[in-house]
C-alpha cells in the first residue's frame, strides 16, 4: 500500500508527519521500530493494538501489511478521532478502529489475531491474560513498558501464561538536536519491549 505522505516501502515515519494531541502518548519513531521488528509480521497479518494512543503502529503496520487487518482499539473518542485522522493523512484503509475498554471489549471483536501488540493500558496483567486467551496458535504478543513496575507485570504474566522464545530488548536512543548555536545528543526515553510467543 503506498502513500503520498510516505511512498516508502521501509517503516520509520517521522513523529511530526502525525496529527498529534496534547496529552495523547505516541510512540517515538525509534521505539516504534523496534516494536514492528518483534511483531514479525506477515503479509495478512491480523493484528490488534491495543492502546493504539496517536495510531502511529497501525499506520505504519497497514501501510506494511496491505492485505493484512488491523485493529485499533482505544477507549477515548477524541483519540478514536485522531486516530482515524492519522489513518486518513497516510491514505490507509485496512484500520479497523473500536472504541472500547480492554479487556472488556476484546469479546466483542469478530476476528481472531495472530499478532497483538500491547502499547498501554490499566489493569496490564487483565489485559494480557485477556489478549492471550484469543491469540492464535504461534502467534505473537509484544507489549512496552516505560516503568520497572510494568516491566515486571508483562514478565510475570508472561511465565504464568507459558509464552515461548520470550525476548526482551530495551531500546537506548539519542537523537541529535539543535539547541541554540549547538548541536547536542539528546536521551529518548527508555522503554522495554517483550515478546512472546503462543504454541
Amino acid at each position: 500500500m503506498s502513500s503520498p505522505t510516505w511512498p516508502y516501502i521501509s517503516p520509520g515515519i517521522p513523529d511530526e508527519l502525525f496529527e498529534r494531541l496534547p496529552g495523547i502518548p505516541m510512540t517515538q519513531r525509534d521505539t516504534r521500530l523496534l516494536l514492528i521488528s518483534q511483531l514479525r509480521l506477515l503479509p495478512e497479518t491480523v493484528l490488534w493494538d491495543i492502546g493504539a494512543g496517536t495510531g502511529t503502529i497501525p499506520v505504519e503496520t497497514g501501510l506494511l501489511c496491505p492485505q493484512g487487518q488491523i485493529i485499533a482499539i482505544e477507549r477515548d473518542e477524541e483519540v478514536v478521532n485522531l486516530i482515524q485522522a492519522n489513518c486518513d493523512r497516510f491514505a490507509v484503509s485496512n484500520v479497523d478502529i473500536v472504541q472500547g475498554n480492554a479487556p472488556a471489549c476484546l469479546a466483542d471483536l469478530k476476528t481472531q489475531p495472530n499478532r497483538i501488540c500491547i502499547e498501554g493500558g490499566h489493569p496490564m496483567q487483565d489485559i494480557l491474560k485477556a489478549a492471550w486467551s484469543y491469540l492464535q496458535t504461534n502467534g505473537r504478543l509484544v507489549a512496552s513498558a516505560s516503568s520497572l513496575e510494568t516491566l515486571y507485570v508483562i514478565s510475570e504474566t508472561f511465565s504464568a501464561l507459558h509464552a515461548r522464545n520470550i525476548e526482551v530488548v530495551q531500546s537506548v536512543i539519542n537523537r541529535l538536536e539543535t539547541r541554540g548555536t549547538r548541536q547536542t545528543f539528546a536521551a529518548v526515553d527508555p522503554m522495554f519491549i517483550l515478546s512472546g510467543e503462543k504454541l
